[in-house]
């Protein structure tokens, strides 16, 4: 069965960190680019960050630059998002993807909340 699923999430206050972390099943990620996605409630989903396949390049979300950083261990089949700063904005669900020019899959989402 392929899965996809998200862990880490919690309640954090206001300039503390987490690390999300997303771990396949079913299927390697060493071949997809690999993607974390926000959304809050009443608000449209967001890119927060994403990683190519041989995990050189990245890009974010000019709202996390300088304060998450994504990250991929293949050898784990698992793909980070490291945290740090956080703001009650960045309260959401946070959901990875996974895709290739073939295939694509998502997970359930695991919930972040930023709040003193």
């Amino acid at each position: 069965q392929v899965q996809l699923v998200e862990s880490g999430g919690g309640l954090v206050q206001p300039g503390g960190s987490l690390r999300l972390s997303c771990a396949a099943s079913g299927f390697t990620l060493r071949g997809y680019a690999m993607s974390w996605y926000r959304q809050a409630p009443g608000k449209e989903r967001q890119l927060v960050a994403r990683i190519n396949i041989g995990g050189g390049s990245s890009d974010y979300a000019d709202s996390v630059k300088g304060r998450f950083t994504i990250s991929r261990d293949n050898a784990k089949n698992t793909v980070y998002l490291q945290m740090d700063s956080l703001k009650p904005e960045d309260t959401a669900m946070y959901y990875c993807n996974a895709r290739n020019w073939a295939y694509e899959y998502g997970g359930q989402g695991t919930q972040v909340t930023v709040s003193s």
